[in-house]
């Protein structure tokens, strides 16, 4: 189905940006799988390339573009590829917000021009050993110490977390209340004391991303370093999780589109018992639904772009788009791969590792079963009392 999203001026951007992918990021993705980590300068050289820090006011050095359809143009062509190691997305949709929106003045002009130029990688830190989707489980703390904090904690499976120069830190800060009332977010920056970096995880799949335990003994932050105001940190991650989650969802589609499309390829060129194997009545049927499917999430997520862009994004509409969406990719990759047949166990044929990269997708953001929860709750089915 024809969409109606983008106009001229994303259409040139996103021929800019498949351009830069396919001589910058998919001739070293292999090696940076092999490394389990993404070389820097790839950050420096998206940035150059407008892919990057797009949305910062051109006072800090971004080009101030504020159109979440230039997001959804990135994210669309990075998966394409399947190029799950460039932490494009991560930069763009989830810590640019928080940078944008949350700073002081002085943190602005400290962070965003190294930040709009590639040159500052960033990352959030909120889940940890005994608390994932349920953030109000996060037990890291940071006490008063005169006007600075002192955090103590760990955190795991944080994203970007061997290369971040900054992350961002959900924990508490006002053990008397309930955790929603008392936690804040600080910002650690590289070497500080008492900030260590764990081992890099060894993961199933999308295996160049670099995800990292890290650790905060008693890690001095100064006040000058406190994202928001103390004791709003739940309110401030749950304003930013729908833009998230669809930026998840946009992906997901894009992924799925990415591996039909070379599946279809493979049917038509692939011969069994003297005849295409897409030619046989099944492999049309599983590919008929497919297309169906991605054609059907792709115009949820196309209007969820544009009430992101209204300001009427709900939660719901994003959890909606992101259970869905996600477990739809991962359908969509194990119908391809058994497709594929044998071939399609083989790494060297992308939708091995595009099958493997879906995994996670239904986990990371919030799990399918808080996505259903969140939309249960929203249909006055709980178990609270009138």
């Amino acid at each position: 189905m024809q969409r109606d999203l983008f106009d001229t001026d994303h259409e040139q951007y996103r021929t800019t940006v498949r351009e830069f992918l396919a001589r910058a990021v998919a001739p070293h993705h292999t090696e940076w799988e092999e490394a389990g980590i993404v070389d820097r300068q790839v950050y420096v050289e998206a940035a150059r390339q407008g892919l990057l820090g797009f949305s910062v006011p051109e006072e800090y050095g971004g080009l101030g573009v504020d159109d979440f359809r230039f997001n959804v143009v990135v994210t669309e062509e990075t998966c394409r590829i399947n190029a799950t190691g460039v932490a494009f997305r991560l930069q763009n949709d989830i810590l640019a917000p928080y940078l944008l929106h949350l700073t002081t003045a002085e943190q602005r002009r400290r962070w965003l021009p190294r930040f709009a130029r590639g040159e500052l990688i960033a990352a959030v830190a909120m889940t940890e050993p005994d608390a994932g989707s349920d953030l109000q489980g996060i037990r890291s703390r940071a006490v008063r110490d005169g006007s600075d904090w002192v955090l103590s904690g760990s955190k795991t499976f944080i994203s970007s977390g061997i290369n971040a120069d900054l992350v961002i830190v959900a924990c508490r800060t006002d053990p008397e209340v309930p955790a929603h009332q008392g936690m804040s977010l600080l910002v650690v920056e590289r070497d500080m004391p008492g900030f260590t970096r764990g081992r890099r995880l060894r993961k199933a799949g999308m295996h160049a991303q670099d995800t990292a335990e890290l650790h905060f003994d008693e890690v001095r932050i100064p006040q000058e370093n406190v994202l928001g105001e103390a004791g709003t940190g739940f309110a401030s991650l749950m304003s930013n999780l729908p833009m998230e989650r669809l930026s998840i969802a946009v992906g997901a589609v894009a992924t799925s589109r990415a591996a039909l499309e070379m599946t279809l390829t493979h049917v038509r060129d692939r011969r069994a018992f003297g005849r295409s194997i897409g030619s046989f009545q099944n492999s049309r049927f599983v590919l008929a639904e497919l297309d169906t499917e991605v054609d059907l999430a792709q115009q949820y997520v196309d209007r969820a772009v544009h009430l992101l862009r209204e300001g009427a994004l709900t939660a719901v509409d994003a959890a909606k788009a992101k259970w869905w969406c996600t477990e739809l990719q991962q359908k969509v990759a194990r119908a391809c791969v058994q497709l594929h047949g044998g071939y399609g166990f083989m790494r060297e044929y992308p939708i091995s590792q595009i099958h493997a990269d879906a995994t996670v997708q239904t986990i990371f953001g919030g799990s399918t079963e808080i996505m259903k929860e969140i939309i249960g709750r929203s249909l006055g089915l709980s178990d609270r009392k009138p």
